[in-house]
């Protein structure tokens, strides 16, 4: 059963795909929820199922025996999937892009709604970052309204 635009609720439901970071990204991300930011006044929730999730969040630089259990995690999501790079590995690959095993920037392997750039990216840019995911969802709803309205 597949959902659509309009079926994304207000809040925003994350998982999380550690792909080897060396904790930094990590860090950063888990004090968002802290007292300072406070993501879940937001309703920005961490959630333990891809199946319950709505964007995809992946820190690290992805190895090739990843890419296939990356893919299946990302096929597991209901529609609308989305996804995000978080911090320089994730986005480019890091130091290991040129690597045997690594396999480069995340958009190799899955389409990119939206990129966090920082090694590691501050709790700021990630609230940056979801704010754009947002304005994403309210972009494709437009869409599908307008094609639905022709």
């Amino acid at each position: 059963m597949e959902r659509s635009w309009e079926a994304l609720s207000k809040s925003l439901w994350i998982y999380h795909w550690n792909s080897g970071s060396c904790n930094g990204c990590d860090g950063e991300w888990l004090s968002s929820f802290g007292p300072r930011y406070d993501l879940e006044r937001l309703g920005v929730r961490c959630v333990e199922s891809p199946r319950q999730a709505d964007l995809l969040l992946v820190t690290g630089a992805v190895c090739s025996c990843q890419v296939d259990l990356l893919r299946r995690t990302y096929a597991m999501m209901a529609e609308p999937r989305l996804v995000m790079a978080f911090g320089v590995c994730a986005v480019s690959g890091g130091i290991f892009r040129d690597s045997p095993v690594g396999c480069g920037p995340l958009d190799a392997i899955l389409p990119v709604d939206v990129y966090v750039l920082g090694c590691p990216p501050r709790p700021e840019a990630l609230v940056e970052g979801l704010t754009r995911v947002v304005l994403e969802v309210e972009r494709r709803c437009a869409l599908s309204e307008r094609r639905r309205s022709l």
